[in-house]
């Protein structure tokens, strides 16, 4: 599997909303009207407004009501999200800005992510095979695993069930707290493989409510032999046992070989190099590498952002 996906700065564009509200029902006395009311978004005066202006314009609700200024980009696109049973974090429009995923799902990088979900789970990731984790790697530093793998937990958390868990074990320089805005000095992976905390140290996500985060913890000065302990292949499928999908998010290959015996106790990895700076001696060495190994390459994506 190859992806060569072209991401884009998160816009907000609104023809990328309103192409996802074509798949809504027409009958104008259900469709997001009765959301918004209900949320006490806007009044039920306010909806007959927008359902004469919708009339008289030939366009969705959604537009009619932003054409109004009764609603916002924002509004469209969580009334859309209850309608659907889709996770979606407002507040993430004003968070961090990769992850794309909570911020602005009807967008063209969300489709990205969702066309790589879905070739996962015709993969590796079938219900007909084996339960594995998915370790997400990188041969250097910038090429963009982190964001890869925070964007792929939050589409996989968005197919519901048991929820999905993002690992983030990168012990050296881990970033997935400040993604998902996690307090500093909480702990995590560290202080449960160091055996001075336990599973509970998992982040709930409230606005992604079958998103779940293990933050990496502080950093500890021996990386490589905490994850080559046993108790973290235990972990990992003791996790497995209570969530759908569990992504796993790794230092890059040149800082050590921490990301291969990650990659062998998740099951499955999957490989991120980014346009105009992976090099293929790289490229090659760390898939030569993970051949060697227990776990099964899910594939490579190109990333552009």
């Amino acid at each position: 599997m190859k992806l060569r996906p072209k991401f884009t700065p998160v816009t907000g564009r609104t023809d990328d909303l309103l192409a996802a509200e074509e798949a809504a029902p027409t009958d104008l006395d259900r469709p997001i009207g009765r959301v918004m009311r209900d949320a006490k978004m806007i009044t039920e005066q306010q909806v007959q407004a927008v359902l004469s202006h919708q009339r008289d314009r030939g366009v969705r609700f959604g537009e009619a009501a932003m054409d109004l200024g009764l609603a916002t980009h924002v509004d469209v696109a969580w009334a859309l999200s209850q309608q659907f049973h889709y996770s979606f974090a407002p507040d993430a429009q004003q968070g961090h800005p990769e992850l794309v995923m909570a911020s602005n799902p009807f967008g063209h990088e969300a489709e990205v992510f969702r066309e790589l979900r879905s070739q996962l789970m015709v993969g590796l990731l079938a219900r007909d095979a084996p339960q594995c984790a998915l370790a997400i790697l990188s041969p250097e530093v910038g090429d963009g695993k982190t964001y890869v793998a925070a964007n792929t937990a939050v589409a996989f958390s968005q197919l519901g069930g048991s929820g999905t868990l993002l690992i983030d074990a990168d012990l050296r320089s881990p970033r997935q707290r400040e993604l998902f805005g996690i307090e500093s000095g909480v702990p995590g992976l560290s202080n449960i493989l160091c055996g001075r905390a336990e599973s509970g140290v998992i982040q709930p996500m409230p606005e992604l409510p079958s998103l779940h985060v293990l933050p990496a913890g502080p950093p500890p000065p021996n990386p490589l032999e905490l994850v080559q302990r046993p108790n973290f292949e235990l972990l990992v499928k003791d996790l497995l046992g209570k969530f759908d999908h569990v992504v796993v998010d790794t230092p890059a290959a040149s800082q050590g070989a921490d990301s291969r015996v990650i990659a062998a106790a998740c099951g499955a990895a999957l490989v991120i190099g980014r346009k105009g700076r992976s090099r293929m001696n790289s490229m090659g060495a760390l898939l030569k590498a993970l051949s060697k190994g227990p776990c099964k390459i899910a594939g490579v994506v190109m990333n552009e952002h």
